[in-house]
């Protein structure tokens, strides 16, 4: 079998951290890629939550957007977006938020809005979409992003969506729940610390250094004391997220 890619094993180990049995509310993107990964391999019943209002959605490809049809046609029911975000969202009913963004600092908060100043940026990106609510109202979030140091910055440009704001207790003093409990990029996975909430390494991928990882961020990293390395993908992982992809491929070809 053909040796993992780091985007692969990016989007494995982001899949394994989520539970079987769990509500999830599913940002497009790898972390789509991600959640649905999960579903076909150790979480056959996790909940996967669409902004769109799909719910329980069981795609056979990865959705282009959430308006994608694939979505409403496998969920098991699909509600109004108003019902999405006030009864299961607001309501403490996500149990995780599964968000990708352009950039994420060293607390965690997310910025898919602007790069550069908001009156004159550099780069107007899509925006906030519903990312902001799950940030603050999930029970956890898991973030996904590929290491690179314009995107791993010491503090994002705008914050869109929140993670641990300052850092220390300021998410809690802001009334919000939950928080960010992993940073999951093609190097390794970085989690807040117990107390001042900064991002550090908690794991590298095989073949990675603390170097590359260094090299790789916009701010100075600390690593955990004890920091493992990522467990390699299995056949069943590869293999599943790779045919779903084929399929993906396949049916993009077909419709256009």
């Amino acid at each position: 079998m053909k040796s993992p890619t780091r985007t692969e094993i990016m989007t494995i180990v982001a899949s394994r951290l989520l539970g079987d049995g769990s509500t999830c509310f599913v940002g497009i993107g790898i972390p789509s890629m991600a959640a649905n990964l999960a579903r076909l391999t150790h979480a056959p019943d996790v909940v996967l939550i669409y902004e769109s209002g799909t719910i329980g959605a069981k795609p056979n490809i990865l959705p282009l957007s959430i308006g994608d049809g694939e979505l409403a046609e496998t969920a098991d029911t699909v509600v109004s977006t108003p019902e999405i975000f006030a009864y299961w969202l607001q309501g403490g009913r996500v149990d995780v938020g599964f968000l990708g963004a352009a950039q994420v600092d060293k607390f965690a908060n997310l910025n898919s809005t602007v790069i550069g100043e908001y009156q004159t940026p550099k780069v107007r990106l899509p925006g906030a979409g519903g990312a902001p609510e799950i940030a603050a109202l999930a029970k956890d979030t898991l973030i996904i992003i590929n290491h690179d140091p314009r995107k791993l910055v010491e503090r994002v440009d705008f914050i869109t969506s929140p993670g641990y704001l300052d850092g220390g207790d300021a998410r809690k003093k802001a009334g919000l729940k939950g928080g960010p409990s992993a940073v999951i990029t093609d190097l390794g996975v970085l989690v807040p610390e117990v107390d001042s909430k900064e991002l550090i390494v908690s794991q590298v991928h095989a073949g990675v250094t603390r170097d590359q990882i260094q090299e790789a961020t916009g701010w100075e990293l600390r690593f955990a004391d004890q920091v493992t390395e990522t467990e390699p993908p299995t056949e069943l992982e590869l293999t599943a997220l790779r045919q779903l992809l084929e399929r993906t491929e396949a049916s993009r070809r077909q419709a256009s």
